[in-house]
């Protein structure tokens, strides 16, 4: 795997990890509906883990464009792999996004078709 790709993929698990649990707490109807902000923290403190541990070894496990910007800006990563790593960072973030938000689209409340108005 590349470190592209690995950049992608961690990206994309540690939002459809720490956005799913989020979904999970505040959406209605939901296995862990209200369950409070211990839940929230714990779950995107395990997705960032689980994110890390998947990639790190292969990319560096940066998956934040602010991690990569640092990085570089202080001599410790290549300026020539930073636009790569932040597309694929952004490419995975909307990724994730889509995942979760198609996995909790039953419980947003919205049908998926155009409101209608009462006559």
């Amino acid at each position: 795997m590349s470190p592209f790709l690995a950049e992608l993929v961690g990206t994309m698990l540690l939002v459809l990890l720490g956005d799913g649990v989020v979904a999970n707490v505040v959406l209605n109807k939901t296995k862990g509906q209200n369950s409070g902000w211990i839940v929230i923290t714990t779950g995107w403190a395990l997705g960032v883990a689980v994110a890390v541990y998947c990639v790190g070894a292969i990319s560096g496990g940066h998956l934040n464009p602010a991690v990569t910007l640092g990085l570089a800006a202080i001599g410790k990563f290549s300026w020539s792999l930073v636009p790569g790593y932040l597309l694929a960072q952004v490419t995975g973030g909307v990724v994730g996004g889509a995942i979760v938000w198609l996995a909790y689209l039953p419980h947003s409340g919205h049908s998926g078709r155009a409101h209608e108005s009462p006559r």
